[in-house]
């Protein structure tokens, strides 16, 4: 799928990546990504990745204090780009109670307010709705990253006090630019934005239509739909292949992608980026499956399609060629119901799905 590269791609044809295996799962399925860039990287022209792994996660915290050391960090601010593979483990907490959840800190230290997760059905063996081919399904969920019903998750509470509360924060300034990103992606597409909100409760969702209205007037090409947030879980059960590129706010997306992926196969099958200004993230909208860890079952397509939309983001002619390799033999291996991995119903593996692949990519 085509996803907004850089305003500057880097003329540099050397690529440098910072590698974050983080937990559970994480690791495996990024051993294969990595497994298919490399395959591929012998295909481009004068193209090379440099990797630089960090420690980041659940783990690093129990080493050394710390999920997200500001080293880490730095370091990924030097690389062209960040592919993620899992972060958190369900008993490693704060003291509040809350899971420790450093990929939602890294969003939000590098402004990666642009959430990409594409849904796109590959075989009708996937979905357990009815009378869907393959590539029927096929939209994008634009996720706003940095604030919504996420904006004060870390803003001190006071002690004692037997209530909680979550402020749902929209901005001008943030409701725009995720608005005009959905828009610029969706004149690349079929030309329709669906905006999912709350408008007749809350006053944050108000505000949010009244801007997502002010940047519609701007692509008078693209049409547009609003839609509430709890008639779009309905609806994407329903009638899927209606939508072509939908944003929403940070919580409403968080659930919805979820739900679109379970529609095309499951977590597994989804993959995602994280997009600023300056810095790009890629990953698997799955989390770290720490139950099946080690066991060498993960599904890893999620991952490997994220490696192609990274590729899609250095925006240069031979990368962009790397990242149509990877959606091509993606398709063709799962073209074949015989294909599928144990999250499908299958019997394919991690490494057995990615040998797969990459014997394709030639």
């Amino acid at each position: 799928m085509s996803i907004p590269a850089p305003s500057n791609p880097p003329a540099k044809k050397s690529h440098t990546i910072a590698v974050l295996g983080g937990d559970g799962i994480g690791p495996e399925v990024v051993a294969a990504g990595l497994a298919v860039l490399h395959a591929v990287e012998a295909s481009l022209h004068d193209v090379t990745f440099e990797l630089r792994e960090i420690s980041v996660g659940a783990g690093e915290y129990l080493k050394h204090g710390d999920p997200l050391p500001p080293a880490a960090l730095e370091e990924m601010k030097r690389c062209d780009a960040i592919l993620l593979g899992a972060m958190g483990l369900p008993e490693v907490r704060w003291p509040n109670g809350v899971e420790m959840t450093p990929q939602i800190d890294i969003r939000e230290k590098l402004d990666l307010y642009n959430g990409v997760r594409p849904i796109h059905l590959y075989h009708a063996s996937h979905t357990p709705l009815k009378n869907y081919a393959a590539g029927e399904i096929d939209f994008v969920l634009i996720r706003e990253n940095c604030e919504g019903l996420f904006a004060e998750r870390l803003t001190p509470r006071p002690a004692g006090r037997d209530f909680e509360t979550d402020t749902m924060k929209i901005t001008r300034h943030g409701a725009e630019r995720i608005c005009r990103a959905a828009f610029q992606l969706a004149a690349k597409r079929r030309r329709h934005v669906t905006l999912v909100d709350k408008a007749n409760v809350l006053p944050s969702m108000a505000f949010l239509r009244k801007i997502f209205d002010e940047v519609a007037r701007d692509f008078p090409t693209v049409k547009t739909d609003r839609v509430y947030v709890d008639a779009m879980a309905l609806f994407l059960v329903q009638r899927p292949q209606s939508f072509d590129v939908i944003v929403t706010e940070n919580m409403f997306g968080d659930i919805l992608s979820d739900l679109a992926a379970g529609i095309v196969g499951g977590m597994g099958m989804a993959p995602s980026a994280d997009l600023g200004e300056r810095y790009a993230l890629f990953q698997p909208s799955h989390g770290t499956a720490p139950t099946i860890a080690g066991q060498g079952i993960a599904n890893p397509i999620a991952t490997i399609l994220s490696v192609a939309m990274m590729l899609d983001w250095f925006g240069q002619p031979e990368t962009i060629r790397g990242a149509r390799m990877i959606e091509a033999a993606v398709k063709s291996v799962l073209a074949d119901p015989a294909h599928r991995t144990t999250d499908l119903g299958g019997k394919l593996g991690t490494a057995e799905i990615t040998r797969l692949i990459v014997s394709k990519l030639g």
